[in-house]
């Protein structure tokens, strides 16, 4: 699963992600909404910044995020899914 992780780093063109690019940075796992309500909450990935209305995010934070949730089984893989089919982003 890091490979996963590395992989979305590669691909994307940049070294920020706008919060509203989250689903297309993680290939839908994530939405915007669902890292609004974490970083109101606190635990959304670190080093987050605005320009004007827009909220961004370091690749490597997303990542990081991303990465810790999957270990934590907040995220989860096909094999490694809850029993009613559903996934946790």
């Amino acid at each position: 699963m890091t490979d996963l992780f590395n992989d979305l780093k590669k691909k994307w063109p940049s070294t920020i992600v706008a919060r509203c690019q989250l689903s297309k940075f993680s290939g839908g796992l994530l939405h915007p909404r669902t890292m609004a309500n974490a970083d109101s909450a606190g635990c959304g990935p670190e080093n987050k910044f605005s320009i004007g209305r827009k909220v961004a995010y370091p690749v490597d934070s997303v990542i990081k995020w991303m990465r810790d949730r999957y270990e934590a089984g907040e995220l989860s893989s096909s094999s490694n899914s809850s029993t009613n089919g559903e996934h946790n982003v």
